[in-house]
C-alpha cells in the first residue's frame, strides 16, 4: 500500500465486531481527534474520508477505539534496527 508523506494511518474499533477498520487519511491527529470528540460529544455520526475519497459514516454510540498515528517506513534487508 502506498502512502504519501503527509498520510496517517487510522485505526477503528467497533463494538462487538472482530475486525478493525484501518484507513489512511490526508487529516491530522489533532483534526481526527476533534472529529471523534465531536461525534461522541454530540452522539452522532464520525465521519471519515480516505486518501481515494471512500467515506465510512460511524455511529459514535457503536465506537470502541480509534487509534491514529504517523505510519514507520518499512525497513527492508538485513541488519536493520
Amino acid at each position: 500500500m502506498f502512502r504519501t508523506m503527509d498520510t496517517m494511518e487510522l485505526h477503528i474499533g467497533i463494538q462487538n465486531i472482530a475486525r478493525e477498520l484501518t484507513f489512511d487519511v490526508d487529516q491530522t491527529a489533532e483534526e481526527i481527534e476533534a472529529a471523534v470528540a465531536e461525534a461522541i460529544s454530540s452522539n452522532g455520526i464520525f465521519i471519515v474520508s480516505d486518501t481515494k475519497g471512500r467515506k465510512a459514516l460511524i455511529p459514535a454510540s457503536t465506537l470502541a477505539y480509534v487509534s491514529v498515528g504517523e505510519d514507520e517506513p518499512r525497513r527492508v534487508g538485513f541488519g536493520h534496527a
